[in-house]
């Protein structure tokens, strides 16, 4: 067992995760940790949660201190202190200590980075204000609630509706505060499909939150060293008493390009399987360093908790005695919960397959989480993206209550090993009442998958053209009444088969229903009766009414063919 010398750049998850494998498997080592903060592991996924009040002992985040790196596992942990430069040459580091000015050379035989990332920072004027914040680390998390609790702030605008100004807005609202939610883009949770982002937005304004999309914000105005508002491009002006930035993070990757170290084209450092850099002694992990995707097979950014253990884990267990598991392919997996809703996703959505040039087709599910004759079925939207070529399972996304996350793991686990739609469809899941049903809802929403794959259905998806104007609501005529399509006539599917004459048969006839499992049904009908083209809106009026775009008002029922 080799006595080297292992220096570690960053603590966290990937950095912590890298030490502690390296111990478990060479006792003999000498490890050393940098870290240029105060906290050397903290749990950066609980951080909102402190200040919305949900974990109220702030200790419960700090997952290890420098003492109990040295006691348990015999690393020398130097917190406050950052790593200036990287000399290959000679195979050590400059060191500064922030608390002292001292600055010192320390050797390394093998070296790990894991200098995580940078919250993005316009720099507007007025950034620095001390009721400006971002939240990236514990002493972030400190200054938010410090400034909450002092009862200084009654309105709060959050700049970035991606996980963390999310879980950011939901925290500060449980604290009592009025909050604006700003997004660039025109949907909420930008990685998601833009009807299922819309499920979320639902729910944060049916909590209070104002939500602004579609906007840009130009900059702050402040007064006497406090921003007193948010400037919007169209010269609106948010009033406000803190500011939230939360629209992204770079991975610090200075110390790599100076050192000479390839950077991929990613932004992030570029590793091998075994999380080496370009250099054989030098290893990157975390939210600085790429990883491969699990659907296209290319590197990119995945600044998430997950990997960074993972591949920490199998850099420290490299470094320490030459071998470790190789890193697996990373599916983007992420799952946040607002006001008791939950959305989640893996892999690719439609429009990132659109955007890669990946064909994808999308399926649906709404279910409830378990059966519905058992007491308190939450329900839940699920999106299956596959290939509809191949049936490969793309990805998945997911919104609604209990169960979300169960659905979403299913998923990544099929993306990851490359997995069809049929396997989806023929997986032997855990079902009882209470916990699920004998068809699940991924099982529903492969089934979907294979009958348009088999040609038995052809679907529009929420946000297409519609495909000419002859729409049909199968529901109950009460159903109907309640809320219906732009330009839909109503026939219910019991007497569908009496009524079809009252239909064009040269023509297109789009079909609709509740969730889109009626409608398949009549699809079915009408497919095997001479229409000639038949389309059924996939998901039904659930996750069309927001998006429906009639080219014509359809004629009334009735008035022959």
């Amino acid at each position: 067992m080799s006595s080297q010398r292992i220096v570690i750049v960053g603590g966290v998850a990937g950095g912590a995760s890298a030490a502690t494998r390296a111990r478990r498997l060479n006792e003999r080592a000498q490890i050393v940790m940098f870290e240029r903060g105060e906290h050397v592991s903290f749990a950066n996924c609980g951080l909102p949660y402190h200040v919305g009040g949900q974990i109220a002992d702030r200790g419960k985040l700090l997952l290890a201190s420098p003492r109990s790196l040295e006691q348990m596992f015999n690393i020398k942990v130097h917190t406050r202190c950052e790593v200036l430069k990287i000399d290959r040459a000679t195979k050590h580091v400059e060191a500064l200590d922030h608390q002292n000015g001292r600055r010192w050379r320390e050797p390394y035989d093998k070296l790990i980075l894991a200098p995580g990332a940078s919250p993005v920072v316009p720099q507007w004027s007025g950034i620095d204000c001390p009721n400006v914040f971002s939240l990236r680390d514990v002493t972030d998390m400190d200054r938010i609630k410090a400034f909450v609790d002092s009862g200084d702030a009654k309105r709060a605008v959050v700049i970035g509706a991606g996980y963390i100004g999310i879980e950011m807005v939901e925290a500060l609202r449980q604290r009592g505060l009025v909050v604006t939610l700003i997004e660039q883009q025109d949907q909420v949770l930008p990685l998601l499909d833009v009807e299922m982002a819309r499920q979320v937005e639902k729910t944060l304004r049916s909590h209070g939150v104002e939500v602004l999309l579609a906007a840009s914000v130009d900059g702050l105005k402040a007064d006497d060293h406090r921003v007193t508002a948010v400037r919007l491009a169209d010269r609106r002006e948010v009033a406000t008493d803190l500011v939230l930035v939360s629209i992204g993070v770079r991975p610090n990757t200075r110390l790599a390009e100076e050192a000479g170290l390839t950077i991929g084209e990613s932004g992030a450092i570029a590793v091998n399987a075994q999380m080496l850099t370009s250099d054989p002694d030098i290893y990157a992990v975390g939210d600085a360093a790429e990883a491969v995707f699990a659907v296209t097979g290319e590197p990119g950014r995945f600044p998430l908790a997950g990997p960074a253990n993972r591949n920490g884990r199998n850099a420290g267990g490299h470094a320490a005695a030459g071998r470790s598991f190789l890193a697996a392919p990373v599916a983007g997996t992420s799952v946040l919960g607002a006001f008791g809703m939950v959305a989640g996703m893996t892999g690719l959505s439609v429009k990132a397959a659109r955007r890669y040039g990946v064909p994808a087709d999308a399926a649906y599910a709404l279910r409830g989480h378990h059966v519905g004759y058992y007491p308190g079925a939450e329900q839940m939207i699920l999106k299956l993206v596959y290939d509809p070529e191949s049936g490969r399972v793309l990805g998945g996304q997911a919104v609604g209550g209990a169960g979300v996350d169960k659905r979403i793991d299913v998923i990544a686990t099929v993306v990851h090993f490359r997995g069809t739609v049929d396997d989806l469809a023929g997986l032997d899941l855990a079902y009882a009442p209470p916990f699920g049903a004998a068809k699940d809802p991924v099982h529903i929403a492969a089934f979907g998958a294979q009958n348009k794959r088999e040609g038995l259905v052809a679907e529009i998806l929420p946000g297409e053209e519609p495909i000419g104007d002859q729409l049909v609501d199968v529901r109950s005529e009460q159903e109907f009444a309640a809320g219906a399509l732009a330009g839909a006539i109503n026939i219910p599917l019991p007497v569908l088969r009496q009524r079809m004459d009252e239909l064009d048969r040269s023509r297109p006839v789009m079909l609709n229903c509740g969730v889109g499992e009626r409608s398949y049904k009549a699809a079915r009908i009408l497919m095997q009766s001479g229409f000639r083209e038949v389309y059924s809106l996939a998901g039904g009026y659930r996750m069309h009414r927001d998006t429906w775009k009639p080219l014509v008002k359809t004629r009334a029922a009735g008035s022959g063919a």
